[in-house]
């Protein structure tokens, strides 16, 4: 080999023997490892409907069979509690009513005659005119004389107390939400007449998949959404979580998401006054457990 190929052979094996130390250095972790990057959390995730609070949606019906005279109000329209909503035909009741009132009067009568009676045979017994027995007569008469007034009044009160059942009294103070019958109607006894709400008194029962169960506690902060209010979301806190899971009520929105799993069901007030309508489907975020 000539001096200039000598040459050549040992620039390229140092070449190559930098290559060799490149790699190895490369090979032994020199390079500074990525920071790990964290997933924010966006809470758990649940779906549930706009519901009233216990005793301030409730369903109000007749207590009777008969022809419905009069449905006073519309939905939508407020109403008071005690404030009469709609009322049965009670014409032959009142009629009723009107003859045990009269034979109360008639046995008041009788003893007022048989009080005056008993007050002369007493006179006479003294001054040994009539027996004591007509005495005890005058006693019996007087008594006959007051029962049949209570069994009259009592059968008033009866007729009385079923013409209030033909009167619909609304039970709390809200807004119609469902008038169910209409004026001339024939309704069985205990049919639905009207669903009142108190709107004021609103909440959410949702249901959290059981897996995040542990992440959601009392009085966790939620962000609530609804499909039909693009752009809006209302503050709501956990309020009540159930004791233990069931299997899934509500149907998912996405139809990609299993039905019969089983849920957690949380119950959240809102913060704040919401236009949300009594059964609205909302999704909600609930901040987990820190």
């Amino acid at each position: 080999m000539t001096m200039r190929g000598v040459a050549m052979a040992a620039v390229v094996g140092l070449g190559l023997l930098g290559a060799t130390v490149q790699q190895a250095l490369s090979a032994s972790g020199s390079k500074t490892p990525a920071a790990a990057v964290r997933p924010v959390s966006r809470g758990v995730a649940a779906e549930g409907r706009v519901t009233a609070y216990p005793g301030a949606d409730v369903v109000v019906g007749t207590e009777r069979a008969g022809r419905l005279l009069s449905a006073r109000f519309e939905e939508g329209q407020l109403v008071k509690k005690g404030e009469l909503l709609a009322e049965l035909d009670s014409e032959e009741l009142r009629a009723a009513l009107a003859e045990a009132k009269a034979r109360v009067s008639e046995a008041e009568a009788e003893i007022r005659l048989a009080d005056a009676n008993l007050q002369r045979r007493q006179q006479l017994v003294e001054q040994r005119i009539v027996a004591r027995n007509d005495l005890d007569q005058a006693r019996r008469d007087i008594e006959i004389a007051r029962a049949r007034r209570e069994t009259a009044a009592a059968e008033a009160e009866r007729y009385e107390a079923q013409i209030r059942k033909t009167r619909v009294i609304a039970p709390i103070s809200g807004s119609i939400v469902t008038r169910h019958v209409d004026a001339g109607e024939t309704l069985e006894s205990i049919k639905p007449v009207y669903t009142i709400a108190d709107l004021s008194r609103l909440r959410v029962e949702a249901e959290a998949d059981e897996a995040d169960a542990a992440a959601i506690t009392l009085r966790a902060p939620v962000t609530i959404t609804a499909e039909g209010y693009p752009g809006q979301s209302w503050q709501g806190t956990v309020e009540e979580i159930a004791d233990s899971v069931t299997i899934r009520k509500l149907k998912p929105q996405d139809p990609s998401r299993p039905t019969d799993t089983r849920i957690l069901t949380v119950k959240v007030a809102f913060a704040e006054k919401v236009p949300l309508k009594l059964g609205t489907t909302v999704e909600l975020r609930i901040q987990p457990k820190s």
